[in-house]
């Protein structure tokens, strides 16, 4: 089974761990227990050895939606490369204060060049959806990175290519 290594990034309370526990044990919690915003350093090697970005704000927190061009500049520097499978994502979609207009979050995935998908970590809706076009994203990835190849011997899956 192939394995990809994915991390979520985002402000504090926007639903990183509760999307993820809800992917996993098909569960929503409830209760609010802060996970390792504080460690700056757990989160640049977490950083670097990942392949994929969930990049999540809250729909009802204009504060986290601003700090998501902090955390995809991180990205980028850690990763040393503008060109990294990422998926911005608008968590809460269930709720009915909504301070991030769909718009706006669709206009910088579009200025970011990537998927934007709404979830909830409550109802499940658009989690899978988020977590599997980030693997789509990541296999888009790795296909145009193996296809790149400098000497023209490595086009085709990996393979020497022959064009008749």
């Amino acid at each position: 089974m192939t394995e990809y290594k994915l991390v979520v990034v985002g402000a504090g309370g926007v639903g990183k761990s509760a999307l993820t526990i809800q992917l996993i044990q098909n569960h929503f919690v409830d209760e609010y227990d802060p996970t390792i915003e504080e460690y700056s350093a757990m989160r640049d090697q977490y950083m670097r050895t990942g392949e994929g970005f969930l990049c999540v704000f809250a729909i009802n927190n204009s504060k986290s939606f601003a700090d998501i061009n902090l955390y995809r500049e991180q990205i980028k520097r850690v990763k040393d490369s503008d060109d990294v499978p990422m998926v911005l994502v608008g968590n809460k979609c269930d709720l009915p204060t909504r301070t991030v207009d769909t718009k706006q979050a669709h206009e910088l995935a579009k200025s970011y060049g990537i998927p934007f998908i709404e979830t909830s970590a409550k109802t499940r809706q658009g989690v899978e959806d988020a977590f599997y076009t980030l693997v789509r994203e990541i296999r888009q990835y790795r296909m145009k990175k193996l296809n790149s190849s400098d000497d023209g011997t490595q086009g085709c899956m990996g393979l020497p290519c022959v064009v008749m």
